[in-house]
């Protein structure tokens, strides 16, 4: 057990007011050798947080604290810690749960297959102290999961990076996204403002798919080559066979979207694939699709998990290389109730961001 340290969050308490979170104390993990220390500063607000605290994706330990797109100062840095050091800006991701033993963890994926995501599932630690979050004043986390921030990205703008803005670089990375390609993006929100930014950045050709004419200035401001609005009938049709990759942040389809997925597939050239990112809650499965979709010229459906350490520096790197800033609403910690409430009826232009307010 740690010795006796205690964190400030805004945390849910009662399920049945799953966006009135409340100042609560709570213990941290036991410090390691490992680990590092950071006071929070900034942490972004992600539909994540919205599924864990409607219980979305089921029951979490209370009190919980939420909130994963994480950047502070490093306060005190343990003696197996390479490449941080006390003072040091750095942020830490979703992944802070990765087992680090199976195969996919050694080999650099950090996947999730053991713990789950700490900072999304509230899980224990092996010590029992019960994970917690980033609208908190602190966090411990092992060096694995901290990434120094360089100097020229500001904290507001790199808090969303390390989930919104990793879950779709890396599979653009993954995928080949860069010079020659036609990338499409379904749903631009958090996610999908994100994967245009970077998409634009490798040199991808990149299509906009919204059914939101409210964000199309918008959408032409990011630098889209293409918009496409999906609320018009036929609306693939003109881009048959064209596309290399599609990234679809949408996480509903609703009740009538069936042949959804078939008209996205007709847009991929062949071996094109379409990778999926968007997450609902566990009762809401993805459409049903024609197996001829996927059969006529070789593409590809999956998905990608959140990205490692190596892409995450390889992102943060495009972005200070780059000067991409993505669109973000900032508001002090405490208005956390309206950001979630927020998220969950998407009314943020493009992502939240809260900045600390807690006093220690």
């Amino acid at each position: 057990m740690s010795e006796h340290v205690e964190f400030k969050g805004y945390a849910l308490t009662d399920p049945k007011h799953w966006s009135d979170l409340k100042v609560t104390s709570f213990q941290p993990k036991t410090f390691a050798a490992d680990d590092v220390e950071i006071a929070i500063t900034h942490c972004g607000v992600c539909g994540s947080d919205v599924h864990t605290l409607t219980q979305g994706w089921g029951e979490s330990h209370l009190p919980l604290v939420v909130g994963h797109e994480i950047v502070g100062k490093a306060v005190r840095v343990g003696d197996k810690v390479a490449g941080i050091k006390v003072g040091d800006r750095v942020g830490v991701g979703a992944k802070i749960g990765s087992c680090m033993e199976c195969r996919a963890c050694k080999e650099g994926y950090e996947t999730t297959a053991r713990t789950g995501s700490r900072l999304t599932r509230n899980s224990e630690y092996p010590d029992g102290v019960v994970s917690q979050g980033g609208y908190a004043t602190a966090i411990r986390a092992h060096q694995q999961f901290v990434f120094p921030i360089p100097d020229e990205i500001e904290s507001r703008h790199a808090a969303s990076m390390l989930c919104a803005g990793l879950t779709v670089f890396s599979p653009l990375k993954t995928h080949g996204a860069g010079p020659g390609k036609r990338v499409g993006v379904v749903g631009i929100g958090g996610l999908g403002h994100y994967a245009l930014l970077w998409a634009k950045a490798m040199g991808a050709e990149v299509y906009a798919f919204t059914h939101d004419e409210s964000k199309i200035a918008d959408i032409e401001k990011m630098g889209a080559d293409v918009i496409v609005n999906t609320g018009e009938k036929d609306y693939h049709k003109p881009f048959a066979h064209k596309l290399d990759l599609i990234i679809s942040t949408r996480d509903s389809y609703g009740s009538d979207a069936q042949g959804v997925l078939d008209e996205y597939l007709s847009m991929l050239y062949v071996h094109g694939k379409f990778i999926t990112v968007g997450l609902p809650d566990s009762d809401s499965p993805l459409p049903r699709i024609h197996a001829m979709s996927l059969a006529k010229l070789g593409c590809l459906m999956g998905g990608s998990s959140i990205g490692n350490k190596k892409e995450a520096l390889e992102m943060l790197e495009l972005a200070r290389s780059k000067g991409i800033k993505p669109w973000i609403e900032e508001m002090p910690m405490k208005d956390c109730k309206k950001a979630v409430e927020g998220v969950k009826a998407n009314r943020v232009r493009y992502r939240y961001v809260l900045t600390q307010d807690i006093d220690n």
